[in-house]
Order: structure tokens, then C-alpha cells, then sequence
């Protein structure tokens, strides 16, 4: 079928399904997860379950219908006004009245009642710009020093800035981590690639060791029996959790750590949760939906229509599968705990509307593949 001189056909429903599912399923984790700290604080134990719902999967079902429906070009003529944009809204997280300050991190903007995360909405605006940037280059001037890696780590280095300034260590290295992935898939010399993902993690290091609280989560990756009682609490409680679990996991609803004793429960540490809830069995399964979500989106990518569309394609699963790695991997004891949710799963609105919105572009990718 032929629109506007474009040819559609059925998109990847195969994507679609997978997406619906995780989707669904994170909603349902976190109605238990949650409802312990949900009465604690409000009074009512779906407070949390409501708000996700209201704020994040409801417009993120609209972003993600609208955006299968757009061309995906359209984002692509407006990917410098997007960087700029982007731009715009992680220095106003630092201006008196409009940026809140939520813990610890200056990385909230609260308009008229309305608050939202622009560091999570940089992911996405930030991926587009790379896209195209990338597409406007011949291979051999993104391997070139001055053509390629330069401007790179100008553009990346310069949100990478901002979004420490606020501060958003977890933000920071999952922007860092997909554009490496596709400048890497643009045609980037592998040394450069190798060599900045070598300067990212000394960074990250020396970065950990400067600020006390991460000093102490460096600490206890390294050492997680130290201090269960301190700054080894959260990860020993989520070791407690996923081993309690078991095979079978002690049934839905039936989680003892999400009563005050796990930290985080209806975010970064939901996995956990589902561990002790679900057991072993279905938090596999999950892990198998996030890597066969990933399967189908490659497959996208690699029939895309254009470098554009590759790029983007490449983009929005690497953010999906590194965010779902640095999480899981943190709640199991593979890397340092970051703060980083887990992707359609965690409470948190904008993080939701944004990736469904990302997949909404993807989906209208599909519809134009090559087949």
C-alpha cells in the first residue's frame, strides 16, 4: 500500500506483541510491588499502580499509536530543533521555580503542576539527532578523527555534561552506552569505538570515587558482604529477595522484602521482587521477552529502509537492552547499583511515555522495511 508516495505494509507484529506483554506484565508486578510503600506514604495501596497509569502507560499508549503513524522522516528534518531543545531543558532543571529537586538530583522540570524528567526525554531526542547526524556522513568521514570522532564527542560530550551537573550518573551512562552502539553501527574506526569505550568506564571509575555515595556503591559491589547493615543494605536485601524466590518464587503478592525492607521497591529494584514473587522460572521468561524484543528490533533494523531508520532502529534497542542489563545486572550482583530503572517495568512515567514513544517510531519503521 502506497501513502504519499510511500510504500506501507503490516508492521512487525511479532514487535508488538513482545512489547505488549512486558508492558502488561511490569504493570501487574508493580500493582504488589508496590502496595506496601504505596499505603505507607499515601494511604492507598495502588497509589503507585494509578499514577503509572495515568501518567505514564496511558499517554504512552497515545505517543506510541501517534508515533506508528507519523513518518518516521518527519524526525529526521527536525533533529537539530530536537538537540536544541534537548539542550534547553537540562540547563532549566538548574533555574529557581522551574527545576525540582527530587533527593539528591536536580533532574526534575515542574511546570504548572506538571512534572517531568527531561534527562529522560534527552534519550530520545538525543538518538534522533544522532541518526541523522550519522546519516549525513559517509562511512569514511565518521572514521575519519576530525569529520567523525571529533564532532562525536563533542555533541555527546556536551549532554554528558549537563546531565552530570545535575547529578544523573545512571542517565549519563546509558546515553553514553547506545551512542557508542550506533556511532559504532555507523561506520566508527572499531579503535576509536574501543578507545572511548575505554576512556567511559575510567571516567565512570573516577567519577564513582569522587562523590561519597558512589564511592560506597563502588565499595560494595566489590565487597557486598561488607556493612549489610549500611551501604551493603540494599543490595544484600535484593540478594535476600532473589534467592528466597527460589524456583517457583513464593507467589504473586506474596514478596515479604517489599514490606519496608528493600529499598526502591517500585523501581530500581522491582526485579527483585519479581524474583522472590515469580521465582526463577518467570523471571527468565522476562529477561527471554526483553532479548526477543530485542531479536525483532534488529531485524528492523537491518531491513531499514534507509541510514537513518538503521540508525534509530539500532538506537532505541541498545538503550532498551543496556538500561535492562545495568538493572538486572546491579540486583544480582554483576555491576554496581546506578539508580537506572528497568525498562517498562519501574515506576516512572517519562520514562515510560518516552520509550513507548521511541517504539512508536520504530513500529512505523517496520511498516517500511524492505521485505
Amino acid at each position: 500500500m502506497k501513502i504519499f508516495g510511500r510504500s506501507y505494509h503490516k508492521p512487525d507484529y511479532k514487535f508488538i506483541i513482545t512489547l505488549a506483554a512486558i508492558v502488561a506484565f511490569g504493570l501487574i508486578m508493580l500493582s504488589s510491588a508496590s502496595v506496601a510503600i504505596s499505603f505507607n506514604k499515601f494511604q492507598d495501596n495502588y497509589y503507585y499502580l494509578k499514577h503509572q497509569l495515568v501518567n505514564g502507560f496511558l499517554p504512552g499508549l497515545f505517543f506510541l499509536i501517534l508515533f506508528s503513524i507519523i513518518d518516521y522522516r518527519f524526525w529526521r528534518k527536525i533533529a537539530f530543533y530536537l538537540l536544541v531543545l534537548t539542550i534547553v531543558l537540562l540547563v532549566a532543571v538548574f533555574l529557581p521555580h522551574v527545576g525540582a529537586n527530587y533527593g539528591t538530583a536536580n533532574s526534575w522540570i515542574n511546570i504548572f503542576g506538571l512534572s517531568f524528567q527531561p534527562s529522560e526525554l534527552a534519550k530520545l531526542t538525543f538518538l534522533i539527532y544522532l541518526a541523522a547526524w550519522l546519516e549525513n556522513r559517509e562511512e569514511k568521514k565518521v572514521s575519519h578523527v576530525s569529520e567523525g570522532l571529533i564532532p562525536f564527542l563533542i555533541i555527546l560530550g556536551l549532554i554528558a555534561i549537563l546531565l552530570f551537573l545535575q547529578p544523573d550518573l545512571g542517565t549519563m551512562t546509558i546515553i553514553v552506552a547506545f551512542s557508542l552502539a550506533v556511532y559504532f553501527a555507523g561506520g566508527a574506526n572499531i579503535l576509536h569505538v574501543l578507545g572511548l569505550i575505554t576512556a567511559a568506564l575510567l571516567s565512570i571509575i573516577g567519577l564513582a570515587k569522587i562523590a561519597p555515595y558512589r564511592a560506597a556503591r563502588l565499595t560494595v559491589f566489590l565487597h557486598p558482604e561488607l556493612d549489610p547493615q549500611g551501604i551493603g543494605y540494599h543490595i544484600n536485601q535484593a540478594f535476600l529477595a532473589i534467592g528466597s524466590g527460589g524456583f517457583w518464587g513464593r507467589g504473586f503478592g506474596m514478596s515479604r522484602q517489599k514490606f519496608q525492607y528493600l529499598p526502591e521497591v517500585e523501581g530500581d529494584s522491582i526485579f527483585a521482587i519479581i524474583a522472590e514473587e515469580m521465582g526463577w522460572i518467570v523471571s527468565s521468561l522476562l529477561i527471554f521477552a526483553y532479548v526477543y524484543l530485542a531479536y525483532r528490533g534488529f531485524k528492523i533494523a537491518e531491513s531499514s529502509p534507509d541510514k537513518f531508520a538503521k540508525m534509530f532502529t539500532v538506537g532505541v534497542i541498545s538503550w532498551i537492552i543496556i538500561q535492562t542489563f545495568v538493572n538486572i545486572g546491579a540486583m544480582v550482583g554483576l555491576l554496581p547499583l546506578t539508580g537506572v530503572p528497568l525498562p517498562f517495568v519501574s515506576y516512572g512515567g517519562t520514562a515510560l511515555v518516552v520509550l513507548m514513544a521511541a517504539c512508536g517510531i520504530v513500529i512505523n519503521i517496520s511498516r517500511q522495511t524492505r521485505e
